[in-house]
């Protein structure tokens, strides 16, 4: 089970070394960028790709578009899963 999890997460169960360069404070490890880190919070909180675009003054279709890249990116099949994963990983626990 954890292996799997691992898996959809994209992370890795052995230890890797640590470059001198320090990691983008923004990084999610999926490759997230602001604006969707944003949207995934809207998700988790249950809203609908209407309300998303209300609050953040876009369009339903740009909002529908950000969701689905979520989706993609952490590797599952429906908001339901995107918000659970991300709870599950802390992903929301970050500051915007």
């Amino acid at each position: 089970d954890v292996e799997l999890l691992a898996a959809r997460a994209r992370l890795s169960l052995t230890p890797e070394k640590r470059s001198a360069v320090a990691a983008d404070p923004g990084e999610d490890g999926f490759g997230l960028t602001p604006r969707e880190q944003g949207v995934l919070r809207l998700v988790a909180a249950g809203r609908t790709n209407r309300q998303i675009a209300e609050e953040l003054f876009i369009s339903p279709k740009t909002a529908s578009v950000h969701v689905s890249n979520i989706l993609a990116k952490l590797g599952v099949a429906g908001r339901g899963e995107a918000a659970a994963l991300a709870h599950r990983l802390h992903l929301l626990d970050t500051a915007l």
